[in-house]
């Protein structure tokens, strides 16, 4: 790598980022039932695009293949608790606007529904970097449900968007939080969608290059 390369690669990352306060129990339950007042009835379905796949927050009483159209799965958005440290951030997978994106819609049982949403909100909303949407997902079968999911934010400095290799490179040797790498967490969510015959493609090809520049550099420190 050229010294040029080398300081572009250490200005990019990591980068310093105000997330501003996690969020307080009383917002958490605000943004909740805000979210719930827009459902339009009949059984409580969640879209699962990344970890929720392979590590469920919550019970579910019928779980399905499902895709939601205009939104794609992104891994855009920056980790200052689960998967990385405000020092190091790691990233995490989200929803962003555009093509499509394969997964699981779970039906949540009735029984105790607030506690299982407020367990998922702690999970998934300890900033307000995701804005709680109804999606239109379409069943394996056929059918069409309204499925929460978690929507990108891009106008919130937690969106990092589509970074180059290079730097998410250095995100998979470096960053690490509560859960684990941030390496770990895409291989585990590749490996889901794999065993469960929906490969993301893409996500395959940028893992694959992205490991083995990780694996080169930390090698090259022995």
């Amino acid at each position: 790598m050229s010294a040029i390369e080398s300081a572009f690669l250490n200005l990019a990352y990591p980068p310093r980022l105000d997330l501003g306060p996690q969020l307080t129990h009383e917002q958490l339950l605000s943004s909740m039932q805000t979210t719930m007042a827009r459902h339009k009835g009949g059984p409580v379905w969640l879209f699962a695009y990344g970890s929720l796949i392979w590590r469920p927050e919550c019970p579910a009483v019928e779980r399905v293949r499902g895709r939601v159209h205009g939104y794609h799965r992104g891994l855009y958005l920056w980790s200052h608790e689960h998967r990385g440290t405000p020092e190091v951030p790691g990233l995490v997978f989200g929803l962003d606007r555009g093509g499509s994106c394969s997964g699981f819609a779970y039906r949540l049982p009735e029984e105790q529904l607030d506690a299982s949403l407020y367990a998922l909100w702690q999970r998934e909303m300890p900033f307000p970097s995701y804005r709680p949407h109804w999606l239109n997902c379409r069943l394996e079968d056929g059918n069409q449900v309204q499925a929460l999911g978690f929507v990108l934010e891009r106008h919130l400095p937690s969106y990092a968007g589509n970074l180059p290799d290079h730097v998410l490179s250095h995100v998979f040797e470096n960053a690490c939080g509560r859960y684990g790498t941030t390496r770990d967490y895409v291989e585990q969510t590749a490996s889901a969608l794999r065993s469960h015959a929906m490969p993301d493609r893409n996500l395959e090809a940028r893992l694959k290059r992205c490991k083995s520049s990780a694996d080169q550099a930390s090698a090259s420190r022995l």
